[in-house]
């Protein structure tokens, strides 16, 4: 199939000056717009695998901790009937695990310390079917909190600030007292450390402690399980099937998602992904308005060869066409180049991290300070498709102007001293 002569002209036009002093300047500004592409449209695919990663790694860490979807009374006390709740939560086909709980807050003494803490009153046996906190704590640490027994487990974070190990005893401080004829005085209750989790989220291991629920609703007076939490077979239909159960489960509730939960973060994680996203396309912008200057560049140097064409005739549309397509290469060219790199990269940064590391004999994620002390990626499509469009979109505006002017080129002052 024969190609149009507009393709293989501005084919011949972007190879063109490689091996000639005369266009050799101007095929390096052209290579060097085709390499600020690539590394641009790198640089992007790159940063936001990697912040992509990030959040991924913090949301698992996260979720270990706390469940997909809380179900609350709106009264803040006792769930009526939870059995019932529970029964009618399994029936969405999205519900994977369901376990009641209760949740208060009081604070924890040793000695003259005093500590606030997140009280969580689980059931051991249904507990790993919401979370990972059983893969985080201690081994067997869950299974030591038996009814009557009155056994905490500390976040680990938690257990360091108030100096205490297994088998060391805390006193939780309730809200609320008890009247007594001296005056209303604070509940206390002793609890024994049975083991610590390490989630890895210094939020909860600072701050999260967990009992027995039978224990949990004797100590703040409850008459049973404050709230039921549900873990789902895909994580992010979180909010779908929130708005699912609160139009069939019987009653009114209070219904909360994990990413309602953390509505903050997420907000100011999606903020820094954008923000990067239009600085990072900024490069690329930059490298593609290169052309600019390659195709003036060009056009003034192939006056003549204009003239030619439009003296055999051509129209002034094939000749805008044929400088179109001299750009437009460099523009694909430059993206597929960058996303082949970036993409080379971000799949493989687990292995090119730890090299630089040992070559540069640094740590770019120090274990004592960062939570997660591998560099972790995760190229998304939603990502990489806009990031090649807007490079080819950019690079074919680019060239707009220089083609459109080469399409104006007089031939017979073109070729007057020719």
């Amino acid at each position: 199939m024969r190609l149009p002569y507009e393709l293989q002209l501005g084919w011949r036009y972007t190879r063109a000056g490689r091996a000639t002093r005369r266009n050799g300047f101007i095929s390096f500004i052209s290579g060097v717009s085709m390499f600020g592409i690539a590394l641009g449209v790198a640089a992007l695919i790159i940063v936001l695998s990697v912040m992509n990663g990030f959040q991924k790694e913090v949301t698992d860490r996260m979720l270990g901790v706390i469940s997909h979807i809380e179900i609350f009374s709106r009264d803040g006390q006792a769930l009526a009937d939870v059995d019932a709740i529970m029964a009618a939560a399994r029936k969405n086909p999205e519900v994977t695990g369901v376990a009641p709980f209760v949740a208060a807050q009081a604070l924890l003494a040793r000695g003259e310390d005093m500590k606030g803490a997140l009280i969580r009153g689980i059931d051991p046996k249904l507990e790993p079917q919401v979370t990972d906190i059983s893969t985080t704590a201690q081994q067997g640490a869950l299974d030591k909190l038996v009814p009557g027994e009155f056994g905490i487990v500390l976040g680990i974070e938690l257990a360091r600030s108030m100096f205490v190990r297994v088998g060391d005893q805390v006193t939780l401080v309730a809200p609320g007292g008890q009247v007594t004829p001296a005056g209303v005085m604070p509940r206390f209750k002793p609890f024994t450390v049975v083991g610590t989790f390490d989630s890895g989220h210094y939020e909860y291991d600072s701050a999260l402690a967990m009992i027995h629920a039978e224990d949990a609703a004797r100590v703040f007076r409850l008459e049973g399980p404050t709230g039921v939490r549900l873990k789902l077979k895909d994580l992010h239909q979180a909010r779908e099937v929130a708005d699912q159960l609160a139009a069939t489960l019987p009653g009114q509730f209070l219904i909360r998602d994990w990413t309602r939960a953390n509505k903050t973060w997420f907000a100011a994680v999606q903020v820094e992904k954008r923000m990067m996203f239009i600085i990072l396309t900024l490069i690329v912008a930059v490298a593609a308005f290169n052309l600019v200057s390659t195709l003036v560049m060009t056009v003034t140097d192939k006056r003549a060869d204009i003239a030619i064409l439009r003296t055999l005739g051509s129209s002034p549309k094939s000749i805008m066409g044929i400088f179109v397509v001299q750009g437009a290469m460099v523009g694909v060219i430059g993206t597929l180049g960058g996303l082949l790199l970036g993409l080379g990269i971000a799949y493989n940064i687990d292995v090119i991290v730890p090299a630089l590391e040992r070559l540069f004999h640094a740590s770019f994620l120090p274990k004592d300070i960062y939570l997660i002390s591998k560099m972790p990626s995760d190229p998304q499509r939603g990502d990489i498709l806009p990031i090649t469009v807007i490079s080819l979109v950019l690079a074919f505006v680019a060239t707009l102007y220089p083609s459109w002017r080469a399409s104006r080129v007089n031939p017979a002052e073109a070729l007057r001293y020719e």
